[in-house]
């Protein structure tokens, strides 16, 4: 973040310039206005931590200003500046939303103090909204369930990305995760404790999306009645996810080069330009190179924004992954919906993890929310999965077996059947586990329950 900026308004001119003086000492940028019209001009094109405003002003007076900013930038703090006596000025002024007041003659170590006082308070509101949007969400890269090499491996290179200030590219196809992954990667990063904003390139009507990225001023179009903080505003200090990047229009592009590039932003119906600091993450299932050649996106944007390409693996590819994001999805959704004492039994993951998932991670999750709402008896069975699914279920999995006369101990044949999965599995849990169609979690415990230890000799 740069330094503060604040805004004095007064029309007296050496008033202005001493107070401009004094604020450059506390190591704060002043910019000036001589009147109320000028300072919402300003308000307009530049980004503005505080406002130190008289009262008494020709034309638009200090309360005047006071309720436009407060209808405009409701978080801006406004310090008034009042005529000694004019209490009544003053309480008027804090009613209508002002954080502070200042009598004249200026005392300048109190104007300090009040300052400081007012951009702690600004600092603090923007720290409380940045943590609201994280409260009860998980966005470590913990939060990511997997345990499969091509998934690991692009973790670990999303874990060196969120150390840097590099923009990100996140590649996959639709329900793979990548808005998941951008989360993590901000929650991993210097930029942490600042927002994280998304947008959705493909879900804004054209027509609108410059708005929505970049905000507007008053009047710029029929129905803007107010000013607008775009998306990129938002995120200042912290990170703009732009999610579905190549569906962003041709005309737009050039303009989110700027702000790649000079980390500037033009409201629509605005000037001039301003200074924002975001760090871009972008994600896109669509193939970039093929736009570009197509004329639909940009080469020079996509070099930009791809300066860390990351691909996330389709779950198809991570089939060692399906049974414990399975299981994680049932015990979070029967904990939503009310079913704590329902029971998916280990047999049955063997149909989940014969599928294919072409909707990838999401439509697993939808698929095991669908069997939690619609269960009817205390234990999910294999009627009660979807048709793909129980076709799914691999047939070579199935054995014939008798029952001897003399009876059978089902513990000694769970356990020989542990044990030759060890054995050709290479003592791989993982690959074991897949073999008797049971997570790593539950091979582990039968493991323990039989006192299963790797055998000496072997890898």
């Amino acid at each position: 973040m740069n330094s503060p900026r604040i805004l004095i308004v007064d029309d007296d001119p050496s008033l202005r310039q001493v107070m401009q003086m004094q604020i450059e000492e506390m190591g704060c940028h002043a910019l000036a206005a001589s009147s109320g019209e000028e300072a919402l001009q300003t308000l307009a094109s530049e980004p503005v931590s505080l406002v130190i405003t008289d009262y008494r002003m020709p034309g638009m007076n200090g309360l005047e200003l006071l309720e436009r900013i407060r209808a405009d930038f409701p978080l801006l703090p406004v310090i008034m500046i009042t005529a000694f006596g004019s209490i009544g000025n003053a309480v008027e002024a804090i009613k209508a939303g002002a954080f502070d007041y200042i009598a004249k003659p200026i005392d300048f170590e109190q104007l300090a103090i009040v300052v400081r006082r007012a951009l702690e308070h600004q600092t603090l509101l923007e720290e409380v909204q940045a943590l609201r949007s994280m409260l009860d969400q998980k966005f470590g890269f913990e939060s990511i369930i997997g345990r499969s090499k091509p998934l690991l491996r692009v973790l670990e290179q999303a874990a060196r990305a969120a150390r840097s200030q590099a923009t990100v590219l996140i590649r996959g196809e639709t329900g793979t995760g990548k808005e998941l992954l951008a989360r993590a990667i901000h929650a991993n990063s210097p930029r942490r404790a600042r927002p994280f904003v998304t947008i959705n390139c493909g879900a804004i009507p054209k027509e609108l999306m410059e708005s929505e990225l970049f905000g507007h001023v008053r009047g710029s179009f029929t129905g803007a009645v107010a000013h607008k903080l775009g998306r990129a505003e938002a995120a200042d200090g912290g990170t703009l996810f732009l999610d579905e990047i190549g569906e962003l229009p041709p005309e737009l592009q050039v303009k989110l080069l700027r702000l790649v590039q000079e980390g500037e932003i033009e409201k629509v119906g605005s000037p001039a330009s301003r200074k924002v600091d975001v760090r871009i993450i972008a994600a896109t299932h669509r193939n970039l190179e093929a736009l570009i050649e197509d004329g639909q996106f940009r080469e020079d944007l996509y070099y930009r924004i791809s300066v860390i390409p990351l691909e996330l693996p389709p779950l198809r590819e991570r089939g060692e992954d399906v049974a414990e994001l399975a299981e994680f999805f049932f015990l979070r959704c029967r904990e939503k919906h009310g079913r704590p004492d329902l029971v998916l039994p280990p047999p049955l993951l063997a149909c989940f993890t014969s599928w294919h998932w072409p909707g990838n991670v999401r439509e697993l999750e939808n698929a095991i929310e669908r069997l939690v709402v619609l269960a009817p008896g205390p234990e999910i069975t294999i009627n009660d999965l979807p048709e793909h699914l129980r076709g799914a279920r691999r047939p070579a999995g199935s054995l014939d077996l008798d029952i001897p006369p003399q009876g059978i101990s089902l513990e000694a044949v769970e356990r020989h059947l542990i044990l030759q999965a060890l054995r050709r599995a290479d003592w791989n849990q993982t690959q074991a586990a897949r073999l008797l169609d049971i997570s790593r979690k539950t091979l582990i415990y039968r493991m323990e329950k039989y006192g299963l230890r790797q055998e000496a000799g072997t890898p």
